[in-house]
């Protein structure tokens, strides 16, 4: 593979959709930081620092001005450990971002029939898709990754602020703790899980971008509903025939929720194939536990035989797009 023609292919891939992909999470950002970061401070400047603080589902007493210094810390632990989590709204965009990416990414351009500029250039149909699929699954997520780091950091950073003031003093513990520097890394190394994950869905959407002449919407969504209520009503038929349904329905539901569901983050956690000790504490003690927890479920064959599945669905709209080029 040519790495240079893919660079600009990616860049391209940028370019085009750059309102999506940076400047939405971006805002998204910058409204979080406003916002939530604007309630921490009116809150603690309106009512003084709490007598308790709850994170996480954990409740600290005693939370106030000439607080002890091991509450101290735990405020500090709990709040380095968790200020990712402020970045979920990004993360819940990135999920209607790549969709809708995925799905217009190779009709779009039949559409408006700039495919027959982009084909009289020395680039294959193969690396053209291929970089679609790189941008989905990799370049999208890897933006939201740092976007909503930076986001979480300067909410942490306003909350120790405020906390300061009142009279709680945790800069010197959230600097401290190994947390603060891991956690983005963690973060990361979830990538190739998703992309594991995320390989079925998005090989669907691009085949059906490919594929449709128009509305590609109803087809991406409408073909699996479809399957699945007819599959409904067979296992209805078989349990008025026989007395009892076929049990098919938690198949054709694993189905679509690969082929309409895998591009959201963390959705390997709700599938039958992963282990049960993984699905019943998806996120451990800490972030390492939701890290190791989540390669667990690349243990399965199930989620490889789903992953060759999305490469071939990928490979079929390589084909497609070779001769599709009507409008």
């Amino acid at each position: 593979m040519n790495t240079v023609t893919m660079k600009w292919l990616l860049r391209r891939e940028f370019w085009e959709y750059k309102g999506s992909m940076f400047w939405a999470p971006l805002a998204v950002a910058a409204l979080l930081v406003l916002f939530v970061g604007g309630t921490v401070v009116y809150g603690l400047a309106t009512h003084h620092v709490p007598t308790h603080v709850t994170i996480n589902g954990q409740t600290l007493d005693g939370v106030k001005v000439g607080v002890t210094l091991e509450a101290t810390r735990r405020i500090a632990q709990l709040g380095s450990s968790v200020y990712l989590g402020a970045s979920l709204p990004l993360f819940a965009l990135l999920t209607a971002v790549i969709f809708s990416y995925c799905l217009g990414a190779l009709h779009d351009e039949r559409r408006d029939r700039s495919i027959l500029f982009w084909k009289s250039l020395p680039v294959s149909d193969g690396m053209t898709v291929l970089s679609k699929a790189i941008t989905a699954l990799l370049v999208a997520p890897l933006i939201t990754i740092v976007l909503g780091t930076v986001a979480s950091l300067l909410l942490l950073l306003i909350s120790c602020v405020t906390l300061s003031i009142g009279g709680v003093h945790v800069f010197a513990y959230v600097l401290s703790s190994p947390d603060l520097y891991l956690s983005p890394l963690r973060l990361l190394a979830l990538l190739p899980v998703y992309v594991v994950w995320a390989l079925p869905a998005v090989g669907w959407l691009l085949l059906v971008s490919s594929w449709a002449r128009a509305k590609p919407l109803i087809w991406a969504v409408g073909v699996p509903l479809i399957g699945l209520l007819l599959v409904k009503w067979i296992s209805l038929a078989a349990a008025n025939v026989n007395g009892e349904p076929l049990g098919l329905m938690p198949y054709a539901q694993d189905v679509v929720a690969r082929l309409l569901g895998g591009i959201v983050p963390g959705i390997w956690f709700g599938f039958d194939g992963v282990p049960s000790a993984v699905r019943t504490d998806p996120s451990g003690a800490a972030m390492d536990g939701l890290v190791s927890s989540s390669y667990a479920t690349l243990a399965h064959a199930d989620a490889w035989l789903w992953a060759l599945l999305g490469a071939a669905m990928l490979y079929a709209a390589m084909r497609l797009r070779r001769f599709r080029d009507e409008g």
